[in-house]
């Protein structure tokens, strides 16, 4: 790469004296900006010239898949690893290399557990750098929380770490810094311009700062509606569309996924028939792998929709789906999307015009940082010479959308009080446990450096930050997972509290396992092992099933009793087991009064598990979901949240004797729950990005194994299998190579451990006859 390719704000943020003396930085540009390429430069910088491992976190999986896909080619091309922390992916603690580094590529979540078990195997100073994308997602939620946890932890036990953050323009930076103990570089650069507009009625208007109402009026739409039309379309998306496609693209965030699938379809009914005309062999072909995914069904949405170049994209959808949907959209065989928030966050799909369908997500008003990153999707850089967002709303909403469209982003707060100080517990808990801190002093003295010691007088409201503190750790005592026990110091003269995690306490924290669940995970496992059915995966399944996503769902009673009845003895025997008799289920079906006490929560966990069952027996996900009439979307996360879990609760029972039994069989739970295919598939599904619809072709085409798959030629896979395009050929041959690099470079380090091990020869003589 030339520096003539580089930004002159990209080589200023490269050459600042801050960044090549190690310092940390925070960096901030409008969306579109160029920000990842500087993360890249300085990854490379780390990984080739100061030979340190570096920790790359991004928010979502498929951030991270398309990431590792991106990179592998390079780690094939400058002999480093790239290794993927995502989903059930990953190891804990990461294999010591003895050569090669590693780039870890890992989620929120991820990338946590990864610095707790350097931490624990005391290689925290291995790591060189760590690159957080999206900083500003400290301030959402428990995610922000785990954020703020393992970059307070990277601070506190290593001075080597750089901490790089990057992010869209934030407002209360100088919290972030004081944080971070960083550096902040920000610009306005965006590569093609972007200009803003509100629609009221059939006006619309330029948002002008200089403006009295921030409003500058711009036109008229002139689009002729008939009354019929103007009844089905009031908001005129008709007009506002075909001012741009099919010529260039557009999305059109809605905020509901119900919305996004109803304004795709009326949209197809008032767009000119010429649209299906355009790439039509294109189209019918990503129909046909659509069918070919969803076992000879497609979404009927999407077949009416697809032949006019338009699509849903939305959770509902299955990730097989998406990939496709996002792929003929980048290629431009499809025009328009139809999209909810999410879109805005994940992968990067620009468009000429991005259409704001209302103000609101779901009931709720838009936060101005969502605002910012879905107008960002605005402009492809080296395509359009601009871009533009149209924000349409009521009347009654115009001073809430100046607002808007005016006010700087919200401030960034810790989260580690949110959700009943949720985070803060779950750090104390790791803290005492990875004996980072272990008194209440050092307690104080770390907390001090977290986001939330640096915003304390704003968030405790005259509360003192050791009684924040000394209240979070009465919950831990209370429930049994750390006790607090009286040591001398060296001099013997001076008495103190030393705080140390008891055995459920360390499991608890070594399976990330929620505080709000520990009790019940450690009295579901105590129960089941009096009577674990083991003629089928069924019990083991409820036993992994998420408790956090029982709320999302009610189960449907007539589904449920006809599920029993459809199962065989030894699957109806599970029922009873874990307390679902058969009687209540009737009574359920039927409306019948209920007098039998039944614990609620159980039955409703219970349902998702069959739901688990289904997919994990019948591996065919458009099956499932009109069986129990979900989303295929809801039942593809419930499967990966299944898979994440078990993996948990496998590192939960490893570290209970009690519950030494289960490890194996959680083992190959986890395992089997991560692909949910045929066995055949899984070594070709290990690969990044390669979801099982790809995995089908590539086996069917004599691609049988990683080795085949990595020495495969871009070129011939292109021709073999049907519609791979050249890049993606590229990107799956070099993900492969590189994952068959991993596992060889883990049996090589596996074989010079053993070498090194000292051998113990028995004491007593022995002729050389016996020896040999």
């Amino acid at each position: 790469m030339s520096w003539r390719q580089i930004e002159e704000w990209q080589h200023t943020c490269l050459t600042l004296k801050s960044v090549q003396e190690r310092k940390n930085l925070i960096y901030s540009l409008p969306t579109s900006g160029g920000k990842t390429l500087v993360a890249e430069i300085l990854i490379m910088q780390e990984l080739l010239c100061r030979k340190n491992d570096v920790l790359f976190v991004l928010p979502y999986v498929a951030l991270v898949q398309e990431k590792v896909r991106g990179l592998s080619s390079f780690g094939i091309e400058f002999d480093f690893l790239v290794e993927e922390y995502a989903g059930s992916k990953g190891k804990f603690p990461p294999i010591k290399r003895r050569v090669k580094k590693s780039l870890y590529i890992a989620t929120i979540e991820k990338a946590h557990s990864l610095v707790n078990s350097l931490i624990e195997t005391e290689r925290i100073n291995s790591l060189g750098l760590v690159v957080v994308d999206e900083l500003h997602m400290l301030g959402e939620g428990s995610r922000g929380a785990t954020l703020e946890m393992a970059l307070s932890k990277i601070l506190y036990t290593s001075k080597n770490t750089q901490i790089i953050g990057m992010s869209a323009t934030l407002n209360n930076v100088s919290d972030l810094q004081h944080f971070l103990r960083a550096e902040h570089y920000t610009s306005n650069f965006r590569p093609v311009q972007l200009k803003e507009f509100v629609k009221i009625h059939n006006s619309i208007y330029e948002v002008d700062n200089k403006a009295e109402d921030y409003f500058a009026f711009s036109r008229v739409l002139s689009y002729k509606y008939s009354s019929n039309m103007e009844k089905i379309d009031p908001d005129h998306l008709i007009a506002l569309v075909t001012e741009v496609i099919p010529k260039h693209s557009c999305l059109v965030f809605c905020p509901t996924k119900k919305n996004c699938e109803n304004v795709s379809k009326m949209l197809c009914k008032y767009l000119s028939k010429s649209f299906i005309t355009l790439k039509q062999k294109e189209k019918t072909i990503l129909i046909e792998e659509l069918k070919s995914i969803g076992n000879g069904i497609v979404c009927p949405i999407l077949r009416q929709t697809i032949p006019y170049g338009l699509a849903y994209h939305h959770s509902g959808l299955t990730n097989d789906e998406r990939k496709l949907i996002e792929e003929a959209y980048s290629e431009g065989i499809l025009c328009l999307l139809t999209c909810t928030s999410t879109l805005a966050a994940g992968v990067n799909l620009p468009a000429r015009r991005v259409i704001l369908r209302s103000p609101y997500v779901a009931r709720d008003f838009l936060k101005r940082s969502q605002y910012k990153q879905m107008i960002g999707r605005a402009g492809r850089a080296g395509i359009d010479t601009q871009g533009e967002s149209i924000l349409i709303a009521q009347e009654q909403d115009k001073k809430l959308v100046t607002d808007l469209v005016s006010r700087p982003l919200e401030d960034c707060y810790s989260n580690l009080m949110h959700d009943n100080e949720k985070g803060i517990k779950d750090l104390l808990l790791s803290l005492i446990g990875l004996k980072v801190a272990q008194t209440l002093d050092k307690i104080v003295e770390f907390m001090a450096g977290t986001l939330l010691g640096v915003q304390q007088e704003q968030l405790f409201k005259g509360k003192g930050f050791l009684e924040v503190i000394e209240q979070a750790l009465e919950p831990l005592l209370e429930k049994g997972l750390i006790e607090s026990r009286v040591s001398s110091s060296s001099n013997e003269e001076e008495m103190y509290h030393k705080l140390q995690v008891t055995k459920l306490g360390h499991a608890t924290f070594k399976g990330s396992i929620d505080l709000a669940y520990c009790d019940t995970l450690n009295m579901d496992l105590k129960k089941s092992l009096e009577g674990l059915v083991l003629g089928n995966y069924l019990h083991l399944i409820y036993l992994v099933t998420p408790y956090d996503m029982v709320s999302q769902c009610t189960p449907d009673w007539m589904i449920y009793f006809r599920q029993f009845h459809q199962l065989d003895v030894v699957e109806q025997k599970v029922f009873a087991t874990v307390g679902v008799p058969e009687s209540f289920l009737t009574k359920k079906a039927s409306g019948q009064a209920v007098r039998k006490t039944v614990d609620e929560f159980v039955v409703a966990r219970f349902y998702l598990s069959l739901v688990l069952y289904s997919l994990f027996k019948e591996m065919n996900t458009w099956a499932v979901a009109q069986k129990f009439n979900m989303s295929r979307g809801f039942m593809q996360n419930l499967l990966n949240s299944a898979a994440a879990f078990s993996s948990s609760v496998l590192h939960f029972c490893e570290e209970l004797e009690e519950f030494w039994a289960y490890q194996a069989l959680f083992q190959d739970l986890t395992h089997k729950l991560s692909y949910c295919v045929k066995p055949e598939l899984v070594s070709l599904m290990e690969v990044s990005g390669v979801l099982e619809a790809r995995a089908r072709q590539l086996y069917e085409a004599g691609y049988k194994s990683l080795s085949y798959l990595a020495n495969a030629s871009p070129e011939v896979l292109v021709q073999t299998i049907k519609h791979m395009s050249k890049r993606q050929a590229k990107q799956i041959v070099s993900s492969a190579k590189m994952l068959l690099n991993e596992k060889a470079e883990a049996l090589q380090e596996e074989v010079e451990e053993l070498l090194r091990l000292p051998i113990d020869l028995p004491q007593q003589s022995v002729s050389n006859e016996t020896a040999w």
